[in-house]
Formats: structure tokens, C-alpha cells, sequence
């Protein structure tokens, strides 16, 4: 049986960036009508895959402002219909100059990613579910830091562990409804941003000398599982938190990089 979403409407948040874009498309690849959100670049991303024949439409909105979240999603659902599946996939980090200790740690920076990563998830979920009515999926994406914090970046690792028991408490809220709610961790993705942050030689080394596999993830790596647990063949899976990180969280610790 092929994983098959026809009639069904996905909404992405963060689908602009490498990981969102790898995920939007495999969704239209499986039939899916694809709502892409994201502050900019959403309607280009869209664009680019209505030209490969899939039904795709950019919605732009701030995850942290819940009045454009609420217009955001009463858009989508009026040009797409209903929504079916949440991908809460809209996150942000420090740079490598920002990372500090918490007692040297910048307070507006620890606000902008708690509100982005962790609020947003709460603030997009919230509004979805209002129109989801019973049956639905809503998939998260937190982090391996969510799992094994890493030094130096308190607030995203705060964030993520906050949307991995996030997950579990709409799971166990949302199940007599019939709406599974799962979370996905990824490692080190070999996207744009991730290239950048990693672009000294040395510390790229170090970086794949942790991870067993030896390298870092291609966006469809992520896609493909976020997809799984989105399909018929996840029907019995809700509440489950998924490392995908090329066995970098097998060993129980993460280094500092």
C-alpha cells in the first residue's frame, strides 16, 4: 500500500526553509493539498511546486501572533478546505556568537526562540484544533537537544524539551478525539543554515566524528519519517517521540559544538 494523501489538506510552518520545503513537497508528492506558512518566501515555495503539477498555497503569518495565525488557518481552510494534518516545523536558534551560559545568556534572545519554538507550537496546535474537529494528525518538530542538552544554548534546549512533553500532553488530550499527536528529533541537517553554522572545517569534523553514521541528515531524511507518522500505516502510534538523528542520542550524551 502506498502512502496516499489525497483530499487531505496539510498546513507546514517554517515550509520556506530547507527542512519545511523537503516536507511540503514530499506531502504534495503523496497527493496532499499543501498550505506553506511561514513569515516570507512561503508563496515562492508554493509556487515552485505548482509548476511540478502539486497543490500547493503560501500563507504568511508570524507564529507568535495568534490573531494572524487564526486569519492564517481560516485562509487555508477556506481556499483548501479543512485541516487535516499540522506540521508544526517553525524554529529558530542562536548563532554561534549568541551561545552562552545562562548567567551570561541574552534575555531577548531567550525570549524570541522560547516564542518561536516552544509558543508557536501551542499557539498554531490551538488554533488548528479548534477547526479540526475529530480525526487529524498534528506532528512536532523538536530536537535532539529536547532529548540530551547541548551547552550553551539554553533556550532552544528548554524550547524543545518543552515541545517534546508538549507532544505527550496533547497525545494523551486529543486521543479520545481520534487525533494522534507525535513529535520527531532530529539531529544535524545538512541544510543552508546548518552549513553555515558548521562551515570551520575542524568543528564539522568533530561534529560527523559524533555521529555514528558519520554525516549529517539530508532534509528528506527528516521528511520521510515526519510522513510516516502522518499516514494510516502510523494509525496506532500517537504520543511517541522519534530521534532521527544518525544515532547521534544512542550513547545517552550530546558534545558542544
Amino acid at each position: 500500500m502506498q502512502i496516499d494523501f489525497s483530499n487531505r489538506t496539510v498546513m507546514v510552518t517554517g515550509a520556506a526553509g530547507g527542512l519545511g520545503t523537503a516536507i511540503s513537497g514530499l506531502f504534495a508528492e503523496c497527493g496532499a493539498r499543501v498550505a506553506l506558512c511561514d513569515l516570507k518566501g512561503a508563496g515562492e515555495a508554493a509556487a515552485r511546486l505548482r509548476e511540478l503539477g502539486y497543490q500547493a498555497e503560501g500563507f504568511s503569518f508570524d507564529v507568535r501572533d495568534r490573531n494572524g495565525i487564526e486569519e492564517g488557518v481560516s485562509q487555508i481552510a477556506s481556499s483548501l478546505g479543512g485541516i487535516d494534518i499540522l506540521i508544526n516545523n517553525a524554529g529558530i536558534n542562536g548563532g554561534p556568537e549568541e551561545r552562552q551560559t545562562v548567567d551570561a545568556y541574552h534575555d531577548d534572545l531567550w525570549d524570541r526562540i522560547i516564542s518561536v519554538d516552544l509558543d508557536g507550537v501551542y499557539n498554531c496546535s490551538k488554533a488548528v484544533l479548534r477547526s479540526m474537529g475529530n480525526g487529524g494528525t498534528i506532528l512536532n518538530i523538536s530536537s535532539i537537544t529536547g532529548l540530551v542538552p547541548l551547552r550553551n544554548q539554553c533556550a532552544f534546549t528548554a524550547a524543545k524539551a518543552g515541545v517534546i512533553n508538549l507532544t505527550k500532553a496533547m497525545a494523551l488530550e486529543l486521543a479520545p478525539r481520534g487525533i494522534r499527536v507525535n513529535c520527531i528529533c532530529p539531529g544535524t541537517v545538512g541544510i543552508a543554515v546548518t552549513n553555515t553554522l558548521w562551515q570551520n572545517s575542524d568543528t564539522m569534523k568533530a561534529l560527523l566524528a559524533h555521529i555514528p553514521m558519520g554525516r549529517q541528515a539530508l532534509p528528506e531524511e527528516i521528511a520521510g519519517p515526519t510522513v510516516f507518522l502522518c499516514s494510516e500505516y502510523a494509525s496506532y502510534i500517537t504520543g511517541a517521540v522519534l530521534a532521527v538523528d544518525g544515532g547521534w542520542t544512542a550513547g545517552g550524551y550530546a558534545r558542544n559544538f
